[in-house]
């Protein structure tokens, strides 16, 4: 299966309290190129998405963003401190028995105390299974859309594959009637010249000029290359760099065609398959 790069997912876990959210955006790039943008609370999971997206991916940019959210509306459990709690009265006492016009503290300075309310937001530990059945679900996803997308590049690709067939169909043709043409312009311009009519220098130069126009060998080649383009497609996998390789031999091949073009049809028809190949090559910079 062709893969593009291009994809994004977004998971989100609601846990009471608290709820991970995950966002990985994927474009195209020459090497796996990962951006991580990680909340505080969160920043130990780093090392968990890098294995698990280097385990899935090859290629692409990708950005994650993983956050912590939490709900203010969700019920708290306020537990105090009673160590702390503890100091702060005997605290208290020894300040009154040495200064009894102290005013005592009030409820409020106690709980805005520092450290007198515990933290009931989840440990990174508490977290953790979940984080990683997270990443999991959110590079399935991603996965998924980057899939879907790379079989619509490869059903692109097939078009300008079938274009370009039936154009070198239609060169093949065209040689020998060229080569034919070239020969009845030769004798018709010796005649018009008054000139001998020599069959062997004629010969010779339809000989020469059928030479300079035969396409054969790049013909083939070229229908060789659209041949390991479709099986590449075909096989998938990591394929891009292949297909970007194969997408300069394609068009080495029709340079070499346009420039032995002696009519302007055949012309037409190298910058028709040039065009195609621009085409493909585009769509091919976004394949994995």
């Amino acid at each position: 299966m062709i893969l593009s790069m291009t994809g994004y997912a977004v998971q989100t876990r609601d846990l009471g309290r608290v709820a991970l959210h995950l966002e990985l955006r994927s474009v195209n790039s020459r090497y796996l190129d990962l951006a991580f943008r990680i909340n505080d609370d969160l920043r130990q999971a780093e090392p968990i998405l890098r294995e698990a997206i280097t385990g899935k991916l090859s290629r692409g940019k990708v950005e994650c963003r993983f956050n912590l959210q939490t709900k203010d509306s969700a019920p708290r459990e306020l537990a105090m401190n009673a160590v702390l709690l503890g100091q702060l009265k005997n605290a208290q006492l020894a300040i009154q028995a040495e200064l009894p016009q102290a005013a005592p503290l009030s409820v409020a300075e106690v709980l805005r105390w520092p450290g007198m309310l515990a933290d009931d937001s989840p440990t990174f530990d508490a977290l953790q299974p979940e984080i990683v059945r997270l990443v999991a679900a959110a590079l399935d996803e991603l996965v998924a859309t980057r899939r879907r997308e790379g079989e619509k590049l490869a059903e692109m690709i097939r078009g300008r594959i079938a274009h370009m067939r039936g154009l070198v169909a239609r060169v093949q043709p065209r040689v020998p009637a060229l080569v034919a043409e070239y020969q009845e312009k030769l004798a018709t311009r010796l005649r018009d010249a008054a000139a001998t009519l020599d069959d062997d220098r004629i010969r010779l130069e339809v000989g020469l000029f059928a030479q300079r126009v035969d396409v054969a060998e790049e013909l083939s080649r070229l229908s060789t290359h659209l041949d390991e383009v479709e099986r590449i497609l075909k096989t998938g996998g990591a394929s891009g760099k292949r297909l970007d390789f194969l997408m300069q031999e394609l068009n080495r091949e029709a340079n070499t065609l346009g420039s032995k073009a002696m009519a302007a049809d055949m012309t037409a028809i190298a910058v028709e398959l040039k065009l195609a190949i621009e085409q493909m090559r585009e769509q091919v910079q976004n394949i994995e």
